[in-house]
Parts: structure tokens; sequence; C-alpha cells
């Protein structure tokens, strides 16, 4: 019996260290890698760190095989199954091992394996480390890089807008001087002067509009307005243009409803919309505003009975420096810039810019906002 005792408490001695060994290397799951109870290096606070980091981090052995990794390095489809997934990746894994140094190198790959799932923009960064092990560093730049190309773009499309004017009025110039004996000729090319430089100054004040857009305290004077006066400022911006077009204006809806937002950002979006359903109704036709309430939101519609849009059309229209007709628009003025500082307006007011068109049936764009509790006696707004 004195034998037996000895082999007992190491029994029992090596069955605790197996629970304790059980509970500090957890099992595999679907976020993390499976991490070999033979490495005590990758401690807790390692797993701890990768799940934390911005970064995607991924740690492999000797043989490839991926001993840790962030959460999105399995929902960026770079570790499945225990194993690095893209090829790409692969090839940088390799180089690295084989060459002993770090490996940097933006890849583009694909968000999925179904084709149409996209790609993402990912920069790379593969390091020796101790005992052959490697650590690739994974950033996400798709965003960044997809905001780098539409500013490019926009600059792109704004030097070609500018050229326009500019190149129209230096040509009137030289024009006009040539004809100095003409004053029939110069009074018709110095009114073709006046129209472009109106065209030159809307188009920088609309890029101005939508620069001003982009800045984080755009709505710092935020106040609470009664949708009727917006609309009756708008209204007024153009309702001279109306008549020059013989177009009738009417307003009306449900009154004395009231939002939160910028005065002049809003009467500007309804202005746009009023100018937009101006330039594609034909004379003696008709443009309405007409205000509703929808449960909890305001809806401004401004409607035109212009030749309408289809629906690729109606997918593109809020896009900056779309025109569905571009000749039309060139006879008429537009920027292709207003639509586009709607929909930013309404973002920035926490609502949408919709549209309905049908072809030959004119079109309807919406502006709607988060409706406000109108005001008490004392000026203040009613609490909820």
């Amino acid at each position: 019996m004195e034998g037996i005792w000895p082999a007992v408490l190491i029994g029992l001695l090596a069955l605790a260290l197996g629970f304790l060994l059980r509970g500090f290397w957890p099992g595999p799951s679907r976020r993390t890698a499976v991490v070999a109870p033979s490495d005590p290096e990758i401690s807790r606070d390692t797993r701890q760190l990768l799940r934390v980091l911005r970064s995607s981090v991924v740690l492999l052995d000797v043989s490839g095989t991926v001993l840790q990794a962030s959460p999105s390095a399995y929902s960026y489809g770079l570790v499945r199954s225990g194993r690095i997934v893209p090829p790409a990746v692969s090839d940088l894994v390799e180089r690295a091992r084989s060459t002993g140094h770090p490996v940097e190198r933006e890849l583009s790959l694909p968000r999925g394996p179904l084709s149409g799932d996209g790609e993402m923009i990912l920069q790379l960064r593969v390091a020796p480390m101790g005992a052959g092990r490697l650590v690739i560093v994974a950033e996400d730049h798709t965003a960044a890089r997809r905001l780098d190309q539409v500013r490019r773009d926009f600059v792109a499309n704004v030097s070609h807008e500018l050229k326009t004017p500019v190149g129209a009025l230096a040509l009137l110039a030289e024009t006009v001087a040539d004809a100095a004996d003409d004053p029939a000729a110069v009074r018709r090319f110095s009114a073709q002067m006046t129209r472009e430089s109106r065209r030159l100054s809307a188009l920088v004040q609309e890029i101005i509009d939508l620069s001003r857009l982009q800045e984080p305290d755009v709505l710092v004077d935020s106040a609470l307005l009664a949708v009727d006066d917006v609309i009756a400022e708008a209204a007024d911006r153009v309702r001279v243009e109306a008549e020059s077009r013989r177009i009738t204006l009417t307003v009306g809806g449900e009154p004395n409803l009231y939002v939160h937002g910028d005065a002049d950002l809003l009467a500007t979006a309804v202005r746009n919309l009023l100018d937009n359903a101006l330039r594609h109704s034909e004379p003696l036709s008709r443009v309405s505003v007409g205000v509703s309430r929808d449960s909890d939101q305001v809806r401004i519609a401004v409607v035109d009975q212009g030749e309408g849009m289809d629906a690729e059309q109606q997918q593109r229209v809020f896009e900056r420096f779309y025109r569905a007709d571009p000749a039309r628009a060139r006879r008429t003025g537009g920027s292709g810039l207003g639509l586009s500082i709607v929909k930013h307006i309404a973002a920035d007011h926490g609502g949408v810019a919709e549209v309905w068109s049908k072809p030959g049936a004119g079109s309807t764009f919406t502006l709607v906002l988060p409706l406000a509790d109108p005001p008490t006696e004392t000026g203040e707004p009613d609490q909820p």
C-alpha cells in the first residue's frame, strides 16, 4: 500500500496539470487559429493583442501553418483552414523566408471566392521572426484609394468644366475686338460673353458650395426652420428664370412643418431642384413644389413635366458632373453639380434625396428630412 500512494499522487498531479494546460491554450474557433500547445512563446497577452490591433496580423510557423491570426484576417479571406489563401500573399511569404528580410507590397485582392465580390487593396508586410516563424501585417487601404480616385476624378472634371467657359470668353473677347467697327456684332458677342461669364460664375459657386459641404462643421449654425420659409426663399430665387422660360411655378402642400438645419443650405438644395426642373421643362409647362408629412419625415417634392429619365440615368443622376443629356446641359447652362449638392445637403441634415422618373412623363425629385417639433409660444420646440 505504501508504494501505491506515490503513484496516485503523481497521477493526480498530471491530471491537474492537464486541465491547466487545456485552459491556457484554447481550442480552435471560427475567429482564431489553432495554437499548438507545444508553442509556449505565443502567450495569452499576444493573442489578446491580436484581437485589438486595427491591422490584421498573422503568425506562421516554419512550415507555413497559421499559429495565430487576427479576426479581420479571416474576414479579409487571408486565412482559411489554418493556411494562407491568396497565392500572391503566399509568394510574399516565400520571398521573405528565402531572403530572410522583410518584404512589403500593396496588393489588390478579391473580397471573396465569388465573382462580383469586388476587390480590396491591402498593404502587406511580411517579416521573419525567430525560430523560422514569420509575421504578416496587413492594412486595408481600399477606402483611402477610393477617396484618392474620387478626388482625382473631381479635379479632372473641374478642370474640364472650367476650360469650356474660359475658352469661350477668350474667343469671344477676340471676336469683339475684331468687330469693333460693327456695333450690332459687338452687342451680340457681348451678350454671349455675359452668358458665359454667368455660367462660369455659377460653376465656381457650386464648386465652393460642394467644398463647403465636406467640412465637418457645416451645420454649426443649425436652427429650427419653417419649411414654408425655406421653400419661399428658394422659389423667389428662381421666379425670374421661370418667367423668362414661360414656365408656371406653383407651391403647395401641408403648411407649418419644421426641420432643424441651415437655412441657406436647405434653400440652396430646393433651389437646385427647381433649377434642374426648369432646365428640363418646355415653355408653357408647369413646375410644382409640394410639401407633405410622412410620419416623422418632411418630404419636399419638386415635380416637372420634362422628358424624364430611364432607370440607368436615375441611378447616376446624383453623381458629380453627370448629365443625362450633355447637349441640353450645354444649351441650358447646367454644370452637373446641382443634384450632387442636393444629395450632400440632404445627408448632412440626416435625410436623403430621392428621384422618380419615367421617359416622357417628367421627373419628381424629393428632399426627405427629419421632422422637428414646432416652436412653442416661447419660441422653443415642444419637448417629447
